[in-house]
């Protein structure tokens, strides 16, 4: 019935990523998938992969096929538990075309515009199409398809979440209390990680040039190579300074971050020591961090089939939500309800 929130019996938690890499690199790991494992603790949580939104760009099928096995392999290599979260593909559940069309219907043309990313990517010359300008209310069906309470997301994607919010209390307003509006859960990031090439730019897949980025893929002599060739300064000093010596102090973020132990430890741990040791020892933290994660990769992919039933029983888990939200919107907007979906 419309004008009716169901009840859930823990918070739930959404998030996605898209399928846009053949390997996530420490900052993605350190900024939301830590993060993500973390909710699971606290909350039923919904992680997919984001495959419909990757069509936004021109693709190749093959590469599109390989990444998303692959993006799901990294969720659960990086801690994401199948068997407390669910874990699925976006496309394998039509109901977010479904209220993204919705969602489409009730957000004016002007307000649609104005989202910054789009305007960003087209002055970038990426391709304007379509599918790219509606991809902050597909994004906005994502979230509230599962009634979630708390959304992590990046700040990159606040303006994102809040024109969800937007839409959500008008339709809300127009048809009754029918959506659940999600809270701002911006993440905090336990560790910025900046590019080993250039400290000052946070580390991107995107615009990251290779050697500024740890990817979780990289073969430990890799890993050790590009940590060794980071960008410091001209002093000898190992200390903290952001601002001043933004190579150095990115290095120290990046062991504190995988060791758990305190920065200022850290920091007073190299006294007397010299860049050399700073660089050898951060690489031999960072490869030995990331093994359990490669080994792990390896498993699942050398799998297919295990990592298509994991993917398939998360659409069933996630389906039967999306099912009865969609059915709640589309008998609030006055759709005639077909016979799977009752009255």
């Amino acid at each position: 019935m419309a004008g009716m929130l169901p009840p859930h019996a823990r918070p739930r938690s959404l998030s996605g990523m898209q399928p846009t890499s053949d390997s996530l690199h420490l900052g993605n790991y350190l900024g939301a998938l830590v993060n993500w494992v973390d909710l699971q603790e606290s909350s039923e949580a919904f992680y997919f992969i984001a495959d419909l939104h990757a069509l936004t760009v021109p693709t190749d099928p093959e590469v599109v096929r390989r990444r998303t096995r692959v993006t799901a392999a990294q969720f659960i290599a990086g801690g994401v538990d199948p068997a407390r979260s669910a874990v699925f593909c976006q496309s394998h559940l039509p109901q977010h075309a479904e209220l993204g069309w919705v969602m489409n219907c009730i957000t004016a043309f002007g307000e649609a515009s104005r989202m910054t990313q789009f305007k960003d990517k087209v002055a970038k010359g990426q391709n304007a199409n379509v599918g790219l300008f509606t991809y902050p209310m597909l994004m906005a069906a994502d979230i509230l398809m599962y009634d979630a309470d708390k959304v992590p997301v990046g700040e990159d994607q606040r303006q994102h979440l809040e024109i969800t919010r937007d839409l959500a209390q008008r339709f809300n307003q127009r048809f009754g209390e029918t959506l659940r509006v999600p809270e701002p859960y911006i993440l905090k990031e336990t560790a910025k990680i900046m590019e080993l090439s250039d400290p000052a730019s946070k580390m991107s897949g995107s615009n990251s040039p290779e050697a500024g980025l740890i990817l979780l893929s990289d073969e430990p002599a890799r890993i050790a190579k590009k940590i060794k060739s980071a960008v410091t300064d001209a002093e000898r000093e190992i200390r903290y300074d952001a601002e001043h010596k933004a190579g150095v102090s990115n290095l120290l973020v990046i062991e504190s971050a995988l060791t758990g132990v305190p920065l200022d430890s850290v920091e007073k741990s190299y006294d007397g020591l010299g860049y050399g040791a700073l660089k050898t020892r951060v690489a031999d933290v960072v490869v030995e961090s990331v093994r359990p994660f490669q080994e792990r990769m390896a498993e699942l992919l050398g799998d297919p089939a295990e990592l298509d039933r994991i993917l398939a029983g998360g659409a069933e888990r996630a389906g039967e939500v999306a099912e009865a939200t969609v059915t709640r919107v589309f008998d609030a907007v006055g759709l005639l309800l077909p016979s799977r979906r009752g009255s």
